[in-house]
């Protein structure tokens, strides 16, 4: 007999957070998030998501185990900025089974005719900032830090289901050269002399007052994207928070012109490498072994990067690769992935490939009209 449970207890909250075990443990793969930091994620007492915004979670039960979870999502802010009645989904892991899949589907889709919502977009764990998108391409590698994972036959599951692709998100990778491109370098100096700006490193002593400016032009540069919805400052507060425990800040951008922050990039080491060491527990031997191996991470990710539309002309993103480039390689670092970066994104898809960078990850949104 198969049951859908709501999510209502601390209790159950820790079987949904621990599901994926079930899922992944032959997947040499998959990177087991850390336990502490899903259940605080999910707790609406404690994530700003749902300062504004509301999502439940759901449990499928076959004869007392748990064979799947999903969220259903309602995302004001997208509602405000696009009024297009759409809602989310997310979090969701199955086992390889459509009855279980349709029926976590279907209580999904009651979730959103209750609110009137006439669409169900996902998957996004909640929002299209935070893990977003279906890996249907690039399995044999394990995903970077702050990327999602799963099992080929979750397509499946998904399409026959109704939903159809609405966007692709790709990741780039792109190995270290043995030197930095010579006509790069030229072309850095010669934009840096003729446009009168300066990339310069973030200030970890003024923290706060350097999130605040990220957070303004990444509300102004992605405003156009597909999908965009800007993030709260609790959010981005939140987010920096965490971030500011692995981040390197040589790694950190701001462009200025003159005295105007006008691009922002964001690189942080692939903390996963370390992370997956954990098995999703810092306790009693979990911490231990993310410091070890964090010494050992060869590869970082381009998490963030963006220009003012006024100053786009002048390539600066290129100019922001080159000086992440310069301090990676110096730093040893072997390898990069930039992600992820929609379909839809010509310019700056041209910017990587034109680097060597060359896709190697695809991630994909589903919509399903209800």
């Amino acid at each position: 007999m198969l049951t859908i449970r709501t999510v209502k207890s601390k209790s159950q909250l820790k079987k949904f957070v621990k599901f994926p075990w079930r899922i992944y443990r032959k997947n040499p793969n998959w990177v087991p998030p850390l336990i502490v930091n899903r259940m605080e994620f999910l707790n609406k007492k404690k994530n700003p998501f749902f300062h504004h915004s509301d999502a439940e979670l759901f449990l499928a039960e076959k004869n007392g185990d748990i064979v799947g979870r999903i969220a259903a999502i309602r995302y004001s802010r997208h509602l405000e900025t696009y009024h297009d009645n759409t809602g989310f989904f997310g979090f969701f892991e199955c086992i390889e089974n459509q009855q279980v899949a349709n029926a976590l589907f279907d209580r999904t889709s009651r979730f959103m005719t209750d609110r009137a919502l006439t669409r169900i977009r996902g998957p996004m764990n909640f929002t299209i900032n935070d893990e977003a998108g279906l890996l249907v391409d690039g399995f044999d590698m394990p995903p970077a830090i702050m990327t999602t994972y799963n099992p080929p036959y979750y397509e499946n599951l998904i399409r026959h289901y109704g939903f159809e692709k609405v966007q692709d998100l790709f990741a780039y990778r792109m190995t270290a050269p043995d030197a930095i491109p010579e006509r790069l370098k030229r072309a850095f100096q010669l934009m840096e002399k003729r446009y009168r700006i300066r990339i310069r490193h973030i200030n970890m002593k003024e923290f706060d007052r350097e999130v605040n400016r990220i957070h303004e032009i990444h509300m102004a540069a992605w405003a156009e994207n597909w999908g965009a919805v800007p993030l709260t400052r609790d959010e981005i507060r939140i987010i920096a928070e965490h971030l500011k425990l692995i981040i390197d800040p040589e790694l950190v951008y701001v462009v200025e012109s003159g005295d105007k922050p006008v691009g922002v990039s964001v690189t942080i080491p692939d903390a996963n490498q370390a992370i997956k060491h954990a098995n999703g527990r810092l306790f009693p031997f979990g911490l231990f072994k993310i410091l070890w191996y964090k010494r050992h991470i060869d590869a970082v990710r381009v998490l963030i990067m963006g220009v003012l539309k006024e100053y786009r002309h002048q390539a600066l993103d290129a100019a922001m690769y080159y000086k992440m480039m310069e301090v990676g390689m110096r730093k040893g670092f072997k390898w990069g992935e930039m992600s992820w970066i929609l379909e839809s994104n010509t310019p700056m898809r041209r910017v990587l490939e034109n680097l060597g960078a060359e896709i190697y990850k695809t991630y994909r949104i589903y919509d399903k009209e209800i």
